[in-house]
């Protein structure tokens, strides 16, 4: 591993604690009486406190500093001085400690009392302060001048996202985000728990991959020797528990798709899935707008959020519109008794690309998406989806050819997923031999057969609506994040590339080539100024690691970068 100068100067600081006798990494308990936000909110002025952080900040004074502390609440300044944090003659702690051996981004435990500066700044006057974690790699410094504007900010996607650790220490919006994620599924949980509902946990790992239409990940189970599947969805296991008697249930679940990845879709996700016996989607849908509108309020203290340049109305009620209604609304199409062949050449007639895989229920979701669903801004669920889309739904009471679910949709997106659950065992399994011969026509996204959850329905499953909720992109519209990944602390990314260490030379010569593009090798030689022996080391180490690569022509040998 090469080490950066900053990484090296770390490690020789590392070994002089060491040499002093103060160990880097104590293992003892560091006792806290408060945080940087309990002080801020509720100052006394000399009150004894305890806390602990990141040294965030230095401002080195002679024989006094002040510096700021970072702990999971905030900031704060300390101030620390010579003569309070000394025991000894030559003030160890404070002239070698304190001004010699920490760095930006160490753990340290403080003692001290409140007070104020002289220009009112709430404070902490340090007593004593100990070491608590070393840290050998530097923090990124990121500055704000006295107008607010921000250098050198931390905010490279590609970085953020594979080192989570450190955009949470740099970038304090950041964590607001997850904090708020969690304020979301506990506000959740409360609602649920209020109105009687069961938290619950299905399998991950299933030998059918049932309850959604979609391209599974496949693993193997040595011990059985079977195929399993991670899960898409968690509905068969739900419904099979209001089968064995439950009321109400929900679950939280991580699920998996095989599928694209782009900024509303991570492989791995979480949902949220209730079903509550002897009620419909009408019901449903009134227990849905409630329950944002509760959930918003959790988050953010209002029923309004902004997402992007639109605000964000969760107040309940929501508008209803059938998918039939939206598609003849926006491309003047009436899906209604059309065949799989109208439908096809209505779509192809719009622009929407289509394939001989796709069924009737296909091709609408392929109309409604291209066409209709970005439209829909506001909190709108869209009711009422043809069969040949829904084969977990019951048919409409009143309506041939269409089923009792809806989506809700929010600023072009689908958040929300409902059915009046079809509970009838002879409809579902033709319902899913419809969806096998999807499956033998190409359709990767066709559901399986699950006849163990058919036998559950032989035995009976009341009148029961479902709901699943998207809560990544749920929380991206409460906290106005555009990207999946800004809501998920470890979001899926493609392998990192390996980084090539090579030589101070070939470094050289890499450069060199990046300003001249393509040139003649002895040329090269030339410019670079390297002696033979060093020429032919940095030349081989480019080559080998494919860095650069060496062509023979008939003009002579040329190099050229990759």
């Amino acid at each position: 591993m090469q080490l950066t100068e900053q990484e090296i100067i770390r490690r020789e600081k590392l070994a002089q604690l060491r040499e002093m006798g103060i160990d880097p990494y104590p293992a003892e308990e560091f006792e806290i009486t408060s945080t940087a936000e309990q002080i801020k909110k509720n100052f006394e002025d000399g009150k004894q406190v305890k806390l602990a952080g990141r040294l965030m900040s230095v401002r080195i004074m002679g024989k006094a500093s002040f510096a700021e502390l970072q702990d999971s609440s905030g900031r704060i300044q300390i101030y620390v001085s010579r003569d309070d944090i000394s025991t000894d003659e030559e003030a160890t702690a404070y002239n070698v400690l304190f001004k010699k051996l920490l760095d930006i981004g160490d753990f340290i435990g403080i003692e001290g009392y409140q007070f104020k500066t002289k220009v009112g700044e709430i404070s902490v006057h340090v007593t004593k302060l100990d070491l608590l974690s070393k840290t050998l790699r530097p923090l990124p410094i990121v500055k704000t001048d006295e107008e607010g504007n921000v250098h050198d900010a931390f905010v490279d996607p590609e970085l953020r996202y594979r080192m989570r650790y450190v955009d949470l220490v740099v970038n304090p919006h950041v964590k607001n985000t997850f904090v708020k994620r969690t304020k979301l599924f506990n506000a959740m949980r409360e609602y649920f728990n209020k109105h009687g509902y069961m938290e619950v946990e299905t399998p991950i790992l299933q030998p059918i991959p049932g309850g959604a239409a979609a391209k599974p990940f496949i693993t193997h189970h040595n011990a059985l020797d079977i195929p399993l599947y991670l899960r898409i969805a968690n509905e068969l296991y739900l419904k099979r528990l209001i089968v064995g008697g439950f009321d109400g249930v929900y679950e939280f679940a991580k699920n998996f798709r095989n599928e694209g990845m782009d900024r509303t879709h991570n492989p791995e996700f979480t949902v949220m899935e209730i079903y509550v016996a002897y009620t419909d989607y009408h019901w449903m849908m009134d227990f849905t707008e409630k329950l944002l509108e509760h959930c918003a309020v959790a988050v953010n203290g209002s029923t309004k959020s902004t997402f992007g340049e639109h605000e964000i109305e969760w107040k309940a009620p929501y508008p209803r519109i059938s998918m039939r209604d939206a598609i003849l609304k926006f491309t003047d199409f009436d899906i209604k008794g059309k065949s799989e062949e109208e439908i096809r050449q209505a779509a192809i007639s719009m622009g929407i690309e289509v394939d001989e895989t796709m069924g009737k229920g296909k091709l609408i979701d392929e109309i409604f998406g291209e066409k209709c669903e970005g439209n829909f801004i506001q909190p709108t669920f869209i009711t009422d989806y043809p069969v040949e889309m829904s084969p977990l739904t019951k048919k409409h009471r009143t309506e041939e050819g269409l089923t009792e679910r809806f989506e809700l949709m929010v600023c072009g997106k689908e958040i929300a997923n409902a059915y009046s659950e079809l509970n009838d065992p002879i409809d579902q399994r033709e319902r899913f031999e419809d969806q096998l011969k999807l499956s033998e026509k190409g359709d990767d996204e066709a559901m399986f057969i699950d006849q163990d959850f058919l036998r559950a329905l032989e035995y009976g499953m009341p009148p029961t609506s479902g709901l699943g909720i998207g809560m990544d992109r749920l929380i991206m519209f409460l906290t106005n994040n555009p990207s999946i990944q800004e809501v998920l602390f470890f979001p899926q990314m493609r392998p990192e590339k390996k980084q090539v260490q090579v030589s101070e030379e070939a470094k050289a010569v890499l450069e060199l080539l990046g300003k001249s593009g393509r040139i003649d090798l002895n040329e090269l030689k030339n410019q670079s100024g390297l002696s033979g022996k060093k020429w032919d080391k940095a030349i081989k180490e480019l080559t080998s690691n494919k860095l650069a690569q060496v062509e023979k022509t008939e003009e002579g040998l040329f190099v050229e970068a990759n």
